[in-house]
């Protein structure tokens, strides 16, 4: 009985010619692996399941790598939206000073043309707010919240508690984030 040669791996060198001592050497199953077909069954299933461990870690790689990207893109986005936050932090104030500028002189004539100046000027810098995503938080009559507000004190009042009464000094969010959170009052429960 004649025994049927295995198909021959192109990558395992032709052991039949060669002296045993060299086929060890250049084939890297072995002699005995080569001769046993259930070794050579082990084997393979050996290298399947590293080749799949491999694949597995590669794809981990890949969606890491994804993952690390869409972070990245996310945190420009986040610091292009919020670049001007200490800038208009600033501006802030200079808005408080206009109002109160316009506040104070209205009661008085001969200063009519400045108050009209300091008008315009505060209608452009609310423009300008407008277009870089400042808004002002004025929560008379809101309840109360903690992340938009700051409770200055607690007073008696018809309103119902936890209720802002009276506003301080108003507050400014850019883009939702507080850059300064309205000072207030608050009812008393």
């Amino acid at each position: 009985m004649s025994e049927t040669p295995l198909p021959q791996d192109p990558h395992q060198a032709d052991t039949s010619a060669a002296p045993a001592p060299e086929a060890t050497i250049d084939a890297p199953l072995g002699d005995a692996v080569s001769q046993d077909p259930a070794a050579l069954a082990a084997r393979v299933a050996e290298l399947e399941a590293e080749l799949a461990a491999k694949h597995d870690a590669w794809l981990r790689a890949v969606a890491e790598a994804d993952n690390i990207r869409r972070r990245s893109a996310e945190e420009v986005l986040k610091a292009g939206k919020f670049a001007v936050e200490k800038f208009s932090l600033d501006l802030v104030a200079v808005k408080d000073s206009l109002e109160a500028a316009i506040a104070a002189n209205t009661a008085n004539a001969s200063l009519e043309n400045l108050t009209s100046g300091v008008e315009l000027t505060l209608k452009q810098l609310a423009s300008a707010f407008d277009k870089a995503g400042v808004a002002e938080v004025n929560p008379a009559g809101e309840k109360f919240d903690p992340h938009r507000h700051q409770a200055v004190g607690m007073v008696p009042a018809d309103q119902e508690p936890n209720t802002v009464v009276t506003v301080l000094q108003k507050g400014y969010v850019l883009n939702d984030r507080v850059l300064r959170p309205a000072m207030v009052t608050v009812a008393q429960g």
